[in-house]
Order: C-alpha cells, then structure tokens, then sequence
C-alpha cells in the first residue's frame, strides 16, 4: 500500500498564520464593539448628570425663599448672595432627599487639581427661630469636568430701575429677578444656558413677600 501523503512544515505554519489573522480581525472587531458600547454609556450617563443637574437647579432657584442667611451692620436682612463663582440662598429641598424645612443653599464653582471645574452644593438647615443658619454639611458635587464657567444675575435696583446682567449681585436685601448658570463642560457635552426666573420680591412692602414685578402668580392668569 502506498504511504498517505501528509501536510508539510510550510503548509501548517501557512494554516497556522492564516488562524492568527483571523483572530486578530475577530478580536478588533470585538475590541471595536466593546468600545463603542462604553463609550455610548458614557455619553449617555453624561448627558443624564447634567440633565439631572439642571432639573435640581431649576427647581431649586425658581423656589427661593426670603429667609435672612445674614445681617448687615445695621441689622437689615440679607437675603441672597451671589458672586461669578458662588452663590448663597434659601430654598426647601424636595421631600424624597428627607431633609425637612429651609436650607441655606451655597453654591459653588470650585477649581480642581487638574486645571477643571466642578459644580458643588453645600446645605445647611436654618433654625425656624431664626437663629443663625448651623454649619454647613458637606459638599455634594453636581456636576465635575467642566473646562470653565460663571454665574450671572439680573434684576432691579433700589430705585426699581432694572438692571443688566451682572457677575455680582451686591444689593443682599433684594433677590434677583433672574439667576443664570453658564457652563462649558469638558469632552464637547453641551450644557444648555439655564436662566431661572425667581418669583419672590425680598423687598416687598413692610417685609413681606410678594411676587416680583411682572411675575404671574400661581392659580393666576392662564
């Protein structure tokens, strides 16, 4: 019988090489799916953070309260304060964060290690007694790698004339009548400028709250 002829060194190593490209190509294939999943992920769950941001700011600020978070030398109440990187109010948190009643609200654009911004939050509850608000919890972070941002304010003066946009708001015994939020966040995210309107007029007549002029009341005019 004849002997049965068998592959040759060449033709295995041929074979052999052949699986190897083959695997590569599978495995970059993979590689590539696996990548653009996470990276999908990770766009959406950065999408979500800044919604989520937006939504709790909103709702915050378009609630602001006029309880005294200060006092000026001469014992008038300060109600609002606000530079281009910090601001400071009072607003009730919603109910299902489980802190009850008015909290001094700090808001803050503080500078990171690596030259980027973060957005953090820091609370304290106010006595209803109106003592001094207790010392403030620690910082909760809204929002981080942002490349820079600011704070703006707008409203009227003393004298009621409006003002124009400014990135200090001086008068604390007034509350602006727009607070506007612009941030420019890292990786090309879009941050949609947030203005809120605040309803509360801290110089209403004998102390009282009133609604800012040309404010719509609840339950008003449809």
């Amino acid at each position: 019988m004849r002997r049965q002829r068998g592959f040759t060194l060449l033709e295995v190593l041929g074979a052999l090489a052949l699986l190897a490209l083959l695997l590569v190509a599978v495995y970059g294939g993979v590689r590539s799916a696996i990548h653009g999943v996470r990276s999908g992920s990770a766009a959406i769950n950065r999408i979500e953070e800044i919604g989520s941001a937006q939504r709790f700011l909103r709702s915050e600020l378009s609630q602001a309260v006029t309880q005294p978070i200060a006092r000026t030398d001469n014992g008038q109440p300060i109600y609002f304060s606000g530079s281009e990187h910090e601001m400071r109010y009072v607003a009730p948190l919603p109910g299902y964060l489980g802190k009850l009643g008015s909290q001094l609200q700090v808001l803050r654009l503080v500078d990171g290690d690596k030259g980027e911004q973060r957005l953090e939050l820091q609370l304290s509850l106010l006595p209803p007694d109106g003592q001094p608000p207790k010392p403030l919890g620690d910082p909760q972070v809204l929002l981080d790698h942002i490349e820079k941002g600011s704070f703006d304010y707008r409203g009227r003066d003393a004298l009621n004339h409006e003002q124009p946009w400014s990135s200090d708001w001086t008068d604390g015994r007034r509350l602006p009548q727009l607070v506007r939020i612009r941030l420019q966040a890292q990786g090309g995210y879009d941050w949609p400028e947030l203005s809120v309107p605040l309803r509360v007029d801290a110089a209403g007549a004998g102390g009282h709250v009133g609604l800012l002029p040309g404010s719509i009341p609840m339950g008003g005019a449809q």
